[in-house]
């Protein structure tokens, strides 16, 4: 029994150092089912139409949605220039698919506004500064470039492009603490929603981000239940620092 104890710890050190290290290299492991259902916990079911990705960084999520949802036009938003070049690029040889990109950040004002751009890992780069725990979990954040870069809100966007996007909604939110901002920037549109994907923070990695109640309680007033997570990460000790959370729009 002891011998089998350290191999399973033995094993899930392993498997946090691979991703820590794929993290680092902009990367993500995403667990998939050979029930595709249970994979997206159930989104597939959904009619969705229309995905919108905000903080879409290369496009890592419009990569696996696309596949999992192909009739759906996928609308990414990434603030950083070279993350959005790499971005577009790759939506430029979609040509059985519909993606559409924007050099744009969403919140809950309009102009420019200053960003924190992480010189190693850009995924993790955001509105909000770091903290000493996010900086000791993930040394690579602690190299930054203040910008200034362009923001709207959700609603704005809606209201005006054209051709208006279909009902059938799925969002997804991956804007490292500033999820609370973008949602009461996008009141309107969320309520058009089928479903969101949120990644929250557990543990405070950013200066005044938006905690899991927070969210809990914008999305509930908005007509929404938690309904799980996709997948989560953890720290070394096991606890977990993020999770990717699911909230449907309650029938």
């Amino acid at each position: 029994m002891a011998q089998k104890s350290v191999f399973v710890q033995t094993r899930i050190m392993l498997k946090i150092f691979v991703k820590k290290l794929l993290n680092a290299c902009g990367l993500d492991i995403i667990k998939q089912s050979k029930n595709s259902a249970y994979a997206w916990l159930g989104l597939r079911r959904l009619p969705i139409r229309t995905i919108i990705d905000v903080g879409a960084n290369v496009g890592q999520f419009a990569r696996t949605a696309s596949q999992a949802f192909p009739a759906a036009h996928i609308y990414c938003f990434e603030p950083l220039p070279e993350a959005i070049q790499a971005l577009s690029e790759w939506a430029g040889k979609q040509h059985h698919r519909q993606i559409t990109t924007y050099n744009l950040a969403l919140g809950n004002c309009e102009g420019k506004v200053e960003f924190f751009s992480h010189i190693k890992h850009s995924p993790s780069s955001s509105f909000l500064k770091t903290t000493e725990v996010c900086e000791q979990l993930y040394p690579f954040t602690q190299e930054q470039q203040a910008k200034a870069v362009n923001v709207s809100t959700l609603d704005q966007w809606f209201r005006t492009v054209s051709p208006a996007p279909e009902l059938e909604i799925l969002l997804k939110l991956d804007v490292q603490g500033f999820e609370d901002r973008v949602i009461h920037g996008g009141q309107e549109t969320l309520k058009k929603a089928k479903a969101c994907i949120v990644e929250i923070s557990l543990d405070r990695l950013y200066e005044n981000q938006a905690t899991f109640q927070n969210l809990s309680n914008c999305f509930y007033e908005l007509g929404y239940e938690y309904t799980g997570n996709l997948h989560q990460s953890y720290a070394d000790d096991g606890h977990v620092i993020s999770i990717d959370a699911i909230f449907k729009r309650a029938i």
